[in-house]
């Protein structure tokens, strides 16, 4: 049954009925892992909607599929009212990976100047671009430094940088908050209601409840693959510990690790 939005808005993101699975072949033995099992998942344009889940949950899969990286085994997926793949909407998404995947022997305004012609950006208009958008996640100072040089930390924000240098409509940030410390990860949260209030679609995944709970409109909890449980933000607004205890009840372990006991 698939998560409704709220009557009038329209989707940024559609998933229906869709699965991944993974083949691999070894010795002439094939094996499947699901990535993804029939997941249905409406997200409304303006929203925060973030997706926690354990490790190998599902989380990076649907990401994936949503950007075209990966095609699902079954169904279809919609962004921005186009079918997915369809690389005319890529120019109205801003993706930042888990990872930023950066050519490190770049300065970073050589970096940002990159992504922003991919981006189709007018020349005239790229120096100020680049300008602002390192300004907006604190690495002005670092315009002119080789990211080789370059903090994990600093990187993530390069890479965030890149995913918002042409002001896109639906943002997507696979673990935005991976490598930073508590002040970054402050102004990460800044930066998350900042595109909100300015009329963006932010998808987000996360394994830090305590800042999903704290930007986020809706949340979808995935578990080997499978959305087992969608909550409003008034579920657990002003309820200490509710969105936790949720997400406690609703995931199973798949990776073979047993809870910790203090007996």
């Amino acid at each position: 049954m698939a998560v409704p939005v709220e009557v009038n808005q329209v989707n940024a993101i559609r998933f229906q009925k869709v699965s991944k699975i993974y083949r691999r072949s070894h010795l002439g033995r094939t094996t499947e892992t699901p990535g993804l099992v029939e997941l249905d998942l409406d997200i409304a344009k303006g929203e925060v909607f973030g997706l926690l889940g354990l490790n190998g949950s599902g989380k990076t899969t649907a990401i994936k599929l949503l950007m075209g990286l990966h095609l699902p085994t079954k169904g279809e997926i919609e962004t921005l009212g186009r079918r997915v793949p369809d690389v005319k909407v890529l120019a109205r998404i801003g993706y930042a990976p888990e990872s930023a995947y950066l050519n490190k022997t770049l300065t970073g305004r050589e970096s940002l100047r990159l992504f922003a012609a991919l981006s189709r950006i007018p020349a005239e208009e790229v120096e100020r671009r680049v300008t602002e958008m390192f300004a907006k996640v604190g690495l002005d100072k670092a315009l002119d430094k080789r990211l080789s040089e370059y903090s994990k930390g600093m990187l993530q924000r390069a890479s965030l940088a890149q995913a918002l240098v042409h002001d896109p409509e639906l943002v997507i940030l696979d673990e935005p908050v991976t490598g930073l410390d508590p002040l970054a990860i402050k102004e990460v949260r800044l930066l998350i209601l900042w595109l909100k209030a300015n009329g963006k679609t932010v998808l987000f995944s996360s394994h830090d409840i305590s800042e999903v709970e704290r930007v986020c409109d809706r949340i979808g909890i995935l578990s080997g693959g499978r959305l087992v449980k969608v909550m409003k933000q008034d579920e657990w607004r002003g309820k200490p510990d509710s969105l936790e205890a949720a997400f406690a009840a609703a995931v199973v372990r798949t990776d073979g690790v047993g809870s910790i006991r203090m007996e």
